[in-house]
């Protein structure tokens, strides 16, 4: 049996497939799914399949600066969130790099400008890679996107 890491209660993370070198990430094991902060959000179609496109601003408390993304839609769930809000969001798989890791992952996408940070991890990616020190912050370092094909994971659930 693989020892497994340790997570802080945030974390830097890295989005190669769009070009996002670092972000701050919560760790929230009370979320199931991982949400991604998202806004102009515009769906569309492109050979037969169901895209979208959407903007992030990848640094925390500053909204001048963004990146537009453009992902295929693997699906559209209700979500409900900590305020018990429901919410129709996008779901996403894209590739998220942690510490040594680069891990395949669903992601919902919803605005998270009134949040303090842009990305949270829920404890489906988390739940058989990671043990969480609550008391800890950024435990895996800052990623390395210059050798992300280190290590490849399964996608959750596979």
């Amino acid at each position: 049996m693989t020892p497994l890491s340790m997570l802080g209660w945030r974390e830097w993370v890295a989005l190669p497939e769009f070009n996002i070198n670092q972000i701050k990430a919560k760790i929230d094991t009370g979320a199931r799914s991982s949400a991604l902060h998202a806004f102009a959000i515009d769906p569309y179609r492109k050979g037969g399949k169901r895209w979208v496109m959407f903007a992030i601003h990848p640094k925390q408390k500053y909204s001048d600066v963004y990146i537009e993304c453009h992902a295929m839609v693997k699906d559209r769930r209700l979500v409900t969130d900590s305020g018990g809000h429901k919410q129709r969001r996008y779901v996403i798989e894209t590739q998220l790099i942690l510490g040594q890791s680069i891990i395949t992952t669903e992601m919902t996408l919803t605005n998270r400008d009134s949040m303090l940070f842009r990305m949270l991890i829920g404890r489906t990616l988390i739940n058989t890679r990671y043990i969480i020190d609550p008391s800890a912050s950024y435990l895996q370092g800052k990623p390395d996107m210059g050798n992300h094909n280190r290590l490849n994971e399964p996608a959750d659930g596979q």
